[in-house]
């Protein structure tokens, strides 16, 4: 397949690109370079010289993404780029619902033009449901978010499926828990497990919002890789959650990692930052159950795996 990514520099974008690439796709990625880091995309090179990769350094806003999309047919869109912080979102809601709904409707718009037949979209099973009334949440409960991003990736998905209905447009879209793994930004607002390794192998003191009791769903990036590419074929019409079913809280996170590391020290505990939920799992049946999916890596296997590409590669 010939397919486009948005956010391909990104964390889950350039794991994402690798596994395309060696199944054989052609990929061009579209990143602003924002957050995500060409150096991400260092097992490109190969493909490149075969024409089965292209890099465009653009917005997903501008009228210049039409570059990515000429050429050779394009067969899918996998919708990654977005603004992610829930903290940005709250003091900065315009910039916001830019990037992730008129960005979105950009991406959705060029690939009607171009006669794109699939559209994997992103979403946030963290953020579009709200604090749910029990977990974990399934895909039929109501979306109540507690922030702008998670307002913003409704109103997306919304036009998602609009063009679904009036352009013919075959999309799947995947809510995802909190995902981590290797190539996550240690030095960024988002992905705690990257921040506090980062804090940790840098021998500085890790701070933790609130009282450290919220939980989280933590998902390895390399299962979530395999969603993206089971969805380019099913799960037509279906928003999918993608997680564990499982709540990990923050304090026994920290405690987890600060073992693989051998640290000490306890966090600092910092007053809670508005718009984050208390407590958040998401239900995976669905995935298993049209997308065939579930995750393979317990937590302890993933952060094991994580530990040890950041100590090869931050200190490097």
């Amino acid at each position: 397949m010939r397919i486009v990514v948005t956010g391909g520099a990104g964390f889950i974008g350039s794991n994402l690109v690798d596994a395309l690439l060696e199944a054989g796709h052609e990929v061009n990625v579209v990143d602003n370079l924002s957050t995500g880091k060409f150096d991400n995309l260092f097992r490109v090179k190969d493909a490149a010289k075969e024409n089965r990769f292209n890099f465009f350094h653009m917005d997903i806003r501008d009228d210049s993404l039409a570059a990515a999309f000429r050429g050779k047919d394009i067969d899918a869109v996998i919708h990654l780029a977005a603004q992610i912080d829930v903290r940005y979102s709250v003091k900065h809601p315009v910039v916001d619902a830019d990037v992730n709904v008129l960005g979105t409707l950009n991406v959705l718009e060029m690939a009607a033009q171009s006669g794109v037949t699939r559209f994997v979209n992103t979403s946030s099973g963290g953020c579009v449901y709200g604090e749910p009334d029990s977990l974990p949440v399934a895909e039929t409960a109501g979306r109540f978010p507690d922030s702008p991003y998670g307002v913003s990736k409704n109103v997306a998905e919304e036009y998602i499926r609009y063009y679904e209905r009036s352009r013919g447009i075959s999309s799947c879209t995947l809510a995802l828990s909190n995902v981590y793994g290797p190539r996550q930004n240690a030095s960024g607002e988002a992905g705690v497990v990257a921040i506090f390794i980062g804090k940790m192998l840098a021998g500085e003191d890790c701070a933790i919002f609130g009282s450290g009791e919220q939980t989280r769903d933590f998902v390895f990036v390399e299962d979530v890789v395999r969603a993206y590419v089971a969805a380019l074929e099913k799960g037509e019409g279906k928003f999918i959650n993608i997680g564990t079913s499982l709540q990990t809280s923050i304090n026994e996170l920290y405690k987890r990692i600060a073992e693989l590391l051998d640290v000490e020290p306890d966090p600092q505990y910092l007053p809670a930052r508005e718009g984050e939920l208390d407590h958040i799992a998401l239900n995976a049946d669905k995935a298993n159950r049209i997308l065939s999916w579930k995750p393979e890596l317990s937590l302890d296997q993933g952060l094991a795996r994580t530990v040890e590409w950041y100590r090869q590669n931050l200190r490097r």
